[in-house]
């Protein structure tokens, strides 16, 4: 049986109040050639980009670091049939100054695994899309 929904495109504003919503998404990213999708607390940050923190020898780290990645989040309600999905499109890159790395440290994305040896890594917004399907 099919049912009638409405589904529209978001812009860019939208996507990004929707993703402060949130805290956990997946970033998608290619380990040994093949496509990856790792769920990680995140946070956005004064200028959109997609912060997240993870261990300083985590395989995502050698991953992303310099690598253009995908970011995904969502809200769905199955039983309503609605909900919405984000995805940002950007090159990843590890924070490396100092006062940027001591501020995340003190109000950045806080992991619901803590590491001993956090490093934050950075998603740049280049590409913001998402969509929105409510049931009717």
């Amino acid at each position: 049986m099919l049912h009638d929904v409405d589904f529209h495109a978001l812009g860019r504003q939208a996507c990004l109040r929707l993703l402060r919503r949130v805290p956990v998404g997946r970033i998608v990213y290619t380990r040994q050639a093949l496509p990856a999708v790792l769920p990680v607390n995140f946070r956005l940050d004064a200028d959109s980009s997609v912060v997240l923190r993870t261990t300083a020898g985590s395989e995502l780290v050698r991953a992303v670091d310099g690598a253009v990645v995908a970011f995904e989040a969502d809200e769905f309600d199955a039983a309503a049939r609605s909900g919405w999905s984000v995805v940002v499109t950007g090159r990843a890159a590890l924070v490396t100054d100092p006062a940027e790395r001591a501020c995340l440290a003190r109000c950045g994305p806080i992991s619901w695994m803590p590491p001993r040896d956090g490093v934050f890594v950075r998603i740049a917004p280049d590409l913001v899309t998402g969509r929105r399907l409510a049931g009717m």
